[in-house]
């Protein structure tokens, strides 16, 4: 399934927040029956970029049920990332939680979204105990480059299996349209900052990637999909893994690291480098790798069909500016001031 644009949505664009959640709702009831989930209760717990709902059983059984809105997700893209979802939980020790198949045993369901203007794909998984990790302490932090590094010694000997498809990430914007550069309004500074921006993360990529071959990547490895529980971390939202070099999971999680003491990111690569080699990349590109994630998160506001996040998307891109023009600077991108 293709996502349209914002602008043939206009129905379920124009929706409020509250209005949004109660049409998802009753997609999330009509999904779950398909799963042979009975609905005990439906409880929201995150409406952003998709949206998902804790479903508990009559049985007592817990659920994650996720509504893809703003996913690019096919049913191909689908396949791949529960079935290596559920292969990473049956073959390593890295937590995540195991994906639950349809009765007739498909891992996503189409359900058709009148406010929407068609069907939206729906998928479930295992609930995950314990606390959304948010911002990473050291402990945590190290326990992430240890899992990450975990995933990538798996995602080497994994196969997808047929009719399963996934993006190759092999530039700044991941494929998507680029909506930033010739944004109406920016001055010409801005302008020029977000395209040498682009031009300079192009570069990195095809750096990072010479002579590599593709593996699969998580690619949005940061607290928000992370949950710590009894001192284990646990990783979840496959939504966003494609085809990628090592050196781009890594970078990834190091934005959202980038905000305050260099002390977290330390212990992230020794974590890493405790179970396998870190990345050989140049400390330029790998800064540019850092610094395309801004990129790619501004870019991703202005396709948003989530009311919340199309309010943000102005205001972020001037933030965007302000730190892709401080990296450019310094040699260093970060999130803080």
């Amino acid at each position: 399934m293709v996502v349209a644009p914002v602008e043939d949505r206009t129905s379920y664009a124009g929706l409020d927040t509250q209005g949004q959640v109660e049409a998802l709702r009753r997609v999330a009831i009509a999904a779950a029956a398909a799963f042979g989930l009975s609905v005990r209760s439906l409880a929201l717990v995150l409406h952003a970029y998709n949206t998902t709902f804790r479903l508990e059983t009559d049985d007592g059984g817990r659920f994650a049920l996720r509504v893809n809105t703003n996913s690019h997700s096919t049913s191909a893209n689908v396949l791949a990332q529960q079935s290596w979802l559920h292969a990473v939980r049956a073959e390593t020790d890295v937590l995540v939680p195991d994906p639950v198949s349809t009765r007739d045993g498909r891992w996503a369901v189409e359900v058709p979204c009148p406010e929407w203007g068609g069907p939206l794909l729906v998928t479930v998984a295992s609930w995950l105990e314990g606390e959304d990790v948010g911002v990473c302490d050291e402990e945590q932090a190290a326990a992430l480059g240890r899992t990450m590094a975990r995933l990538h010694d798996h995602a080497e000997g994994f196969t997808l299996p047929p009719g399963a498809e996934l993006p190759l990430f092999d530039e700044p914007l991941f494929g998507d349209a680029d909506l930033l550069t010739g944004r109406p309004g920016l001055g010409a500074g801005e302008a020029t900052v977000l395209a040498s921006a682009v031009a300079t993360g192009r570069r990195a990529f095809a750096e990072a990637g010479s002579g590599l071959t593709p593996i699969l990547l998580h690619a949005d490895l940061h607290g928000g999909n992370l949950k710590w529980h009894e001192g284990r971390l646990a990783v979840f939202d496959v939504d966003d893994c494609g085809l990628g070099v090592p050196a781009l999971d890594l970078a990834i999680a190091v934005f959202y690291l980038r905000d305050g003491s260099t002390a977290t990111e330390e212990a992230l690569r020794e974590g890493y480098a405790a179970v396998r080699p870190l990345p050989d990349l140049s400390e330029s590109a790998f800064e540019a790798l850092v610094a395309s994630r801004q990129l790619l998160l501004a870019n991703s506001l202005f396709q948003s069909s989530t009311a919340d996040l199309r309010a943000e998307a102005d205001a972020y891109l001037m933030v965007t500016v302000e730190r892709l023009r401080r990296w450019q600077e310094t040699g260093r991108f970060t999130r803080g001031s």
